[in-house]
């Protein structure tokens, strides 16, 4: 069961220090993919829920605001901490009335989604000059990916996302993440989605905070085999498999002859 409120805020655009964004959007507050890795949960501790992160979500109310003057060379991202597509946009369309006011901006608009309800505004994003629309996907096995995020949008139907938004002319990318270490088959995808893409980017599986320990126990229950390499690299903090998987990216999307961009220490590339 999903609890479910609607809030009024004051604001809708936070400024962030992500690599390629100026600003962030986030329409929602929560998410209901459920993903077992949700670096997000994080945000559990400012919304004043006793809910499990994704047993609960908040629309805001987007009706009585004003949309910022946005500059050409500033970025906008829809959403750094909940997906602008998850399942209640369908009812809500918070993200939808938010892309409506912005209609027009200089500025950059880039979506980053796991959710084939993105399609349903084709219409709308391309009315904008300059915006593009990533599709997160870590796997090809669908099987997986509903052990791991089980309420997002099935591969096959990503894929078709994908595939639609390159027929409209719309640019878009991949963003393989997160890569869990000796199971995601990254290449796999590159060959499936070289050709529909303009670029794509990567993000390792970062473990923090709680989800650490929910993300070892799916490990450990279901690919023993591998607890030796998650243990050396989220205890031991040897980073040489990511040094490792990092060359052999580059070389593949050489291969490939695609555009990439690698997204491994975080702390490294945020901006200050």
């Amino acid at each position: 069961m999903i609890h479910i409120s609607e809030v009024q805020v004051k604001e809708l655009f936070s400024k962030t220090k992500l690599p390629d964004a100026d600003y962030v959007c986030n329409p929602y507050v929560g998410c209901t993919h459920k993903c077992i890795y949700c670096y997000a949960e994080f945000m559990k501790r400012f919304t004043n829920h006793n809910y499990n992160w994704g047993d609960f979500i908040d629309i805001k109310k987007v009706s009585s605001i004003k949309i910022p003057e946005f500059k050409e060379n500033q970025t906008i991202l829809f959403s750094s901490v909940t997906d602008p597509y998850n399942s209640f946009e369908k009812k809500y369309e918070a993200t939808r009335k938010i892309l409506k006011k912005l209609t027009g901006t200089k500025a950059h608009v880039e979506i980053l989604t796991k959710s084939a309800l993105v399609t349903r505004d084709i219409d709308l994003i391309k009315q904008f000059s300059n915006i593009k629309v990533g599709i997160s996907m870590n796997t090809l096995d669908d099987k997986f990916r509903k052990e791991i995020e089980p309420y997002a949008s099935s591969v096959e139907k990503r894929l078709d996302v994908l595939y639609k938004l390159n027929a409209e002319g719309i640019n878009t990318y991949v963003f393989i993440s997160p890569i869990f270490p000796g199971i995601c088959d990254y290449e796999s995808i590159i060959e499936k989605i070289y050709k529909h893409t303009h670029y794509i980017c990567f993000e390792n599986l970062n473990l923090r905070g709680s989800y650490k320990g929910r993300v070892m126990n799916y490990i450990k229950n279901t690919r023993t085999h591998l607890l030796p390499l998650y243990d050396n690299i989220y205890n031991k903090n040897d980073n040489s498999y990511w040094e490792r998987l990092k060359d052999d990216i580059l070389k593949t999307c050489e291969k490939y002859g695609v555009d990439c961009r690698i997204y491994f220490y975080h702390d490294k590339i945020k901006k200050k």
